[in-house]
């Protein structure tokens, strides 16, 4: 049976509240990597599905008719501990950027495979604890900056 590699696209989801605090999520390995959501394209999978798909999946929460589609881009060397799901010659993954805005902050489902626990942060504490440097850069750019 022949491998299949993960498509080297994905999303990053920073999903927000009104009031300003920013939903992280602290994954299961490694051990203290906070993160918003994320994930992998499915081959054939457009980004804003592939978006919707992962929050369902990451948090419990329905955000199609919140879902904000940044049109942005970034373009970031796969770690180390990582590479080894794609495909040997691929080195680089393309991540879209969405928001999703929350009237407040709201208890999540998290998928338990994925993630220990969540915390809302003020955007600026987010933006420190959040460990891969597009995350941060996100929610810097679109909302402790912004305001």
């Amino acid at each position: 049976m022949e491998r299949q590699y993960k498509r080297p696209e994905s999303v990053l989801v920073v999903i927000h509240s009104r009031t300003g605090e920013v939903l992280l999520m602290e994954r299961r390995e490694p051990a203290g990597y906070w993160q918003s959501v994320t994930g992998s394209l499915h081959w054939g999978e457009p980004p804003r599905e592939a978006a919707i798909r992962e929050v369902r999946e990451e948090t419990g929460l329905e955000v199609a008719d919140r879902l904000r589609d940044c049109e942005q881009t970034t373009r970031f060397r796969i770690l180390p501990a990582w590479r080894a799901r794609y495909a040997p010659d691929v080195e680089y993954n393309l991540e879209h950027l969405f928001l999703v805005e929350l009237p407040k902050p709201c208890e999540i489902r998290l998928n338990p495979h994925e993630h220990l626990r969540f915390e809302w942060l003020e955007a600026r504490h987010a933006a420190l604890r959040a460990s891969s440097y597009t995350n941060q850069q996100a929610i810097e750019k679109h909302l402790f900056l912004a305001r």
